[in-house]
């Protein structure tokens, strides 16, 4: 019996605590409780621009694939563009999350590269708390937004189909 279980989604190695994989995510339940440490931290020290949205989009697109919903991959794809091409603030990305929903767009299934993540929600969590963590979450979103490479023309036209971006 391994003392290791390997997440599905990011690749992630951790000690086997016999979680139940994540509902939402294509996700190990090791590797779901790191993003909850992650996340229960960005909302204690949130500010205006809002980067927990930059968390959700970055593990959303790490952890894609099997359970996970069409409409999570493309928003986290669509969110991590927004935020590392066009330099929006999570606050300004999750609006526009909530003006796609509006919409009712059928979202394709997209399936996820095969990686193994050089960064992945692990090296957040145990970035030092302040701007190194801060630094190391825009790291870890670039780290995402880079393996779905072959997906970024998708996402541009989606955008340039729906939104007004300027």
């Amino acid at each position: 019996m391994s003392q290791y279980k390997t997440c599905p989604g990011c690749g992630l190695r951790l000690p086997d605590r016999h979680l139940d994989a994540a509902e939402r995510y294509r996700a190990s339940g090791e590797c779901r409780e790191l993003y909850h440490e992650l996340s229960a931290w960005l909302m204690m020290n949130q500010d205006l621009g809002f980067r927990a949205q930059h968390a959700v989009d970055a593990y959303g697109a790490q952890h894609s694939g099997g359970v996970t919903k069409n409409i999570t991959t493309a928003f986290a794809l669509i969110g991590l563009y927004l935020a590392l091409e066009k330099g929006f603030s999570g606050r300004r990305v999750q609006q526009i999350h909530m003006e796609l929903a509006r919409m009712s767009i059928e979202w394709p299934s997209l399936e996820p590269p095969a990686a193994n993540y050089a960064i992945t929600v692990a090296d957040v969590v145990r970035a030092e708390e302040g701007p190194a963590r801060e630094e190391m979450l825009m790291e870890w979103a670039r780290c995402a937004w880079d393996a779905w490479r072959e997906r970024h023309d998708w996402v541009r036209s989606v955008c340039a189909a729906h939104l007004r971006l300027d």
